[in-house]
């Protein structure tokens, strides 16, 4: 459910940012988007939660009241519809790394998974710049390191960017598969809490720009970066 409530007492974008933050620290929450400039705070939660338990979590200076008729109905997608933006960037993803690794001296497979795993994590460390504190705050909600520390969010993102110029430019390509395969592995353990959990929160792979749900998708997502960094280590040693 979703409902919309008047936050009173923000002066400035920094207030904005801490009483989102606030918001989302709380259980059950699993969206809020802050707007200093309507005085609103609309938040998702997965079940309902008294208005004075958010009021409890804002700090003493910001006032929470509800609106009436506020709550917003949830419009029911197809599965296609939910997830086309992250359907078709591994569809030209996988198309850019085909052509090259055809046009190239024979088809090596190799160098495809290079080209698509280079593609992946400059596209999607990309998404996550756009808004680098949203991310930040949505990969907090489910990721077992973002939990405790705040900071690896923000590391995170710069970490998919290097890792999309070491793959772009076959650095170490022992050392390049090895850090995505720690990090992919570690980043999976959070997924499939939520999943299994049945937590109806939105999905950070795409940073804040689309909102995209946690699902069996985000699973196959990491597996599949973990499988395929597995396997070009395998095919080194």
């Amino acid at each position: 459910m979703t409902h919309t409530y008047t936050v009173t007492g923000m002066t400035c974008g920094s207030c904005e940012a801490k009483v989102k933050s606030s918001l989302l620290m709380l259980p059950h929450v699993t969206a809020v988007d802050v707007s200093k400039e309507k005085q609103t705070a609309t938040i998702t939660m997965e079940k309902h939660i008294a208005l004075s338990t958010f009021q409890q979590a804002l700090d003493k200076k910001y006032n929470i009241t509800a609106l009436e008729h506020s709550e917003i109905a949830e419009q029911t997608k197809n599965w296609f519809t939910t997830y086309k933006p992250i359907l078709l960037i591994f569809g030209y993803i996988t198309t850019i790394s085909i052509i090259s690794a055809a046009t190239a001296t024979g088809f090596n497979w190799l160098h495809s998974m290079n080209i698509f795993m280079a593609g992946f994590f400059f596209t999607f460390s990309f998404f996550k710049m756009l808004d680098l504190q949203a991310f930040a705050e949505s990969y907090a909600m489910y990721d077992v390191v973002a939990k405790k520390i705040k900071a690896w969010g923000y590391i995170y993102a710069f970490i998919e960017l290097a890792l999309g110029f070491a793959y772009a430019t076959n650095f170490q390509p022992i050392i390049t598969n090895t850090v995505t395969l720690v990090v992919m592995t570690v980043s999976i353990v959070g997924v499939l809490e939520s999943v299994f959990n049945k937590r109806k929160i939105r999905c950070a792979c795409l940073g804040a720009v689309f909102n995209l749900p946690m699902s069996t998708v985000t699973i196959i997502e990491d597996a599949l970066m973990i499988a395929m960094s597995a396997a070009m280590l395998v095919t080194m040693l």
